[in-house]
């Protein structure tokens, strides 16, 4: 049976008692040895005792000197952890402020960063408005007639041109949304019109890569509250997603379904390669890549699904992502629906 615990006094929360009652002349070393040998002996005899007592038992000290060294003791306590919170708060102020500096300089940087990217997106535009314009006066022959083997050199320069385009539009998007100035059109859109018309214009590159791509859009559904031109990027990015990361004989699935009354869900399901658990808020970091080798399998600049996240969020709401590797990725945000359309 175990010995119930001794009741809490004040000699408890001093420690070294002997070596400060023999510093201020109290009891002698002998004393204090004696003392802790009777404590001992009391011990085997199951009595526990505090050095304190034992002390007062054999007549070293009285209580009232006892009392006195205790007191003295927790005042001196006292004042030393009030003298350690001091410094601990003046510690925790001077990081605080060097924290604070240092999350102003990010801010600083983060700004130049987007500057940077607005101003060279917008340099380059220029120039590449011109080189697609002369290469669609060759591909057409308005200024002479070009030969088979020039001709489809040009139509794949026409379409390295077009990805060159897509990208500068991202940049300048992601200098805009990092900067907070991401304009978001509010109307009444066709969802389902929409969503028809990513699943169309991407069904050729589903086809080249054996991957079967469908909708499947709920009649039913009513128009939404939302940018229809930001709203169908965002399905053009994640079917293209879908496609990119599914093998040949997998499938990508857009479905558009009512939620309830006042919402309309929106999900991209693919059967690709998927993502790993622990790797999932990764994908949405802007300019990152999942397959960072030299040799990446996959294109792409890491900006899409940054930039899809930033899009869906403007219009307040939120993508989820759901993936197992090997068995695919779903995509879904809700959209609110207009009240009363159909």
């Amino acid at each position: 049976m175990s010995q119930p615990s001794p009741k809490l006094s004040p000699e408890m929360l001093v420690p070294r008692m002997g070596e400060y009652l023999i510093h201020k002349g109290l009891i002698t070393n002998e004393d204090l040895q004696s003392a802790l040998e009777y404590q001992l002996r009391e011990a085997e005899k199951g009595n526990s005792i505090l050095l304190g007592q034992a002390l007062i038992d054999l007549n070293f000290i009285n209580r009232s000197d006892l009392d006195q060294a205790v007191t003295e003791q927790i005042l001196q306590l006292r004042n030393a952890l009030q003298a350690a919170n001091r410094t601990l708060e003046r510690r925790v102020e001077e990081r605080t402020a060097e924290l604070q500096k240092a999350l102003e300089r990010v801010s600083e940087l983060s700004q130049l960063k987007a500057n940077f990217i607005a101003n060279i997106s917008h340099e380059l535009r220029t120039p590449l408005t011109h080189i697609k314009g002369y290469i669609e006066l060759l591909v057409t022959e308005s200024l002479g007639p070009v030969t088979g083997e020039q001709k489809h050199a040009l139509q794949v320069s026409q379409g390295s041109a077009n990805k060159l385009e897509t990208l500068i539009e991202d940049l300048i998007m992601v200098s805009l949304a990092s900067r907070g100035e991401m304009s978001i059109k509010q109307e009444s859109m066709d969802i389902r019109r929409i969503a028809n018309l990513a699943v169309k214009s991407y069904l050729g590159r589903a086809q080249d890569r054996g991957v079967n791509l469908r909708a499947e859009i709920d009649e039913s559904v009513p128009f939404v509250q939302a940018d229809s031109q930001k709203i169908g990027w965002v399905l053009s990015q994640l079917i293209d997603n879908g496609i990119k990361f599914t093998s040949s004989g997998g499938s990508v699935v857009v479905s558009v379904k009512r939620e309830g009354e006042n919402l309309v869900l929106v999900s991209i399901t693919d059967t690709g390669i998927g993502i790993a658990p622990s790797r999932l808020n990764e994908i949405f970091e802007p300019f990152h890549q999942l397959d960072g080798s030299t040799t990446r399998h996959y294109g792409g600049t890491g900006l899409g699904l940054s930039l899809v996240r930033q899009i869906i969020e403007a219009h307040g709401s939120m993508i989820d992502v759901q993936s197992a590797e090997g068995h695919g990725t779903t995509f879904k945000f809700p959209l609110l629906a207009v009240v009363g359309a159909k």
